[in-house]
This record gives structure tokens, sequence and C-alpha cells, in this order.
């Protein structure tokens, strides 16, 4: 990912939160004939030694070829994009500017593992339950071995193991000119246009508003 000095995000943390908050991720490998293949999808992101062993836990519905992909090359690329929105050149003191785009990114290259046994896939299920909706394990629980191995047979799990970590934070850093009058724009716009307005005053940018 191209990333410019002013744009880059060295804090694991920050990258972390980026990823959990956004776990709707795309998982891109290559096919059989070297050709880019994308499966979107949610992770769990695990993390340890303090965000310095990072795996992300998930699966596919096992008639998706990616599983095959990811056995024969196991190293992939997983992205998480963040909140973005459209940047008006109004918001300089200046006309000689021109829009463009904001929006915050991950970029993770990783090691996959399959999980294919029944007993582990249901291990998996059970920690994504208890990411999502905890209180549907006990439902699951209720549905009985026949059912519960009837579903597992239709997906493969998969472990990937972060090998390395890219984080993107395009907030006009390097023009803090725009940063009073973006903020206030974006306090007051779209969903995706607050969220980054609290980025902005997580990451101490002057004008960012103190209730964004």
């Amino acid at each position: 990912m191209y990333i410019p000095p002013q744009f880059n995000g060295k804090d694991r943390a920050v990258a972390l939160d980026l990823m959990r908050s956004h776990a709707f991720a795309s998982l891109i490998s290559t096919d059989d004939e070297g050709l880019p293949f994308v499966t979107h999808l949610p992770l769990v992101i695990d993390a340890r030694d303090e965000g310095a062993t990072v795996s992300l836990l998930g699966h596919c519905a096992k008639p998706n070829p990616h599983w095959r992909y990811l056995a024969a090359r196991p190293r992939a690329l997983v992205t998480f994009l963040g909140p973005h929105a459209y940047l008006s050149p109004s918001v300089y003191p200046d006309l000689a500017r021109v829009p463009s785009w904001n929006y915050l990114a991950v970029h993770c290259v990783v090691e996959a593992r399959l999980i294919e046994a029944p007993a582990d896939k249901d291990a998996l299920l059970k920690r994504l339950i208890a990411e999502h909706e905890p209180a549907y394990a006990a439902q699951w629980h209720a549905l009985g071995e026949a059912f519960q191995h009837k579903m597992l047979a239709g997906i493969v799990g998969f472990e990937l193991a972060v090998v390395d970590l890219q984080c993107k934070l395009k907030l006009n850093q390097h023009r803090p000119e725009s940063h009073a009058a973006m903020a206030a724009q974006y306090a007051g716009g779209t969903p995706d246009m607050q969220a980054l307005a609290g980025w902005m005053q997580r990451l101490g940018m002057a004008g960012a508003p103190e209730n964004a």
C-alpha cells in the first residue's frame, strides 16, 4: 500500500482498534490461474503479547474455493477499510486547492493455516459466537450434535497469522490550516464523517472538536 510518511500509522494499538471496529475484511489470494481472488468476510482479531503477535480467525463456505487457494499458497493479504469521506477544498483558507478523500485502512500480510477437524472448527465457531453474540451459544448447543456436525461440514476455518502490518491514516495531517474547518464539517456530516472527526481528536489534530 502506498503510504506517504505523514499518513503512516505506526502505533500498533491504533491499527488493532481500527481492525476490531471495522472487522468485515477482504481476504485476497491468487487463484490457480494467478489472478486475484477476494472473499469478503468478518474476522476476529486475536492479539497477544501487547499486540506483537496477531492472528485473524474466520471461515468460509466449503464450496468457496478460497480455502483451496490458501492451502496451495498460504501467504495472502487481508485489508480492513475504516471510515472514509470526501474532503471539500472549502476547508482551506485559500482557493488554490482541489478536492480529496480521507480514509483509514490497514493491510495485513498473513500466513494461513486451515482448520478442518470438526472439534477445532467447533471451537472456532464458539470463539466467533463469543465475539458477536454470546447469547447465541445456548441456542447453538441446543441444536444437537447431528445438526452441529452438518453445519460444521459445510465450512472450512482458518487462522491467519499476521507477518506484516501497514496502517494508513489519511486525515490531511500535513495541512494544519485545514483542520478546524475540516473537523467542524465532519462533525456535522454523515456517520463516516463523524467517525473521522473522532479519529482527528484521537490523533491530537489541532482544531478537532472536543465532543467529536
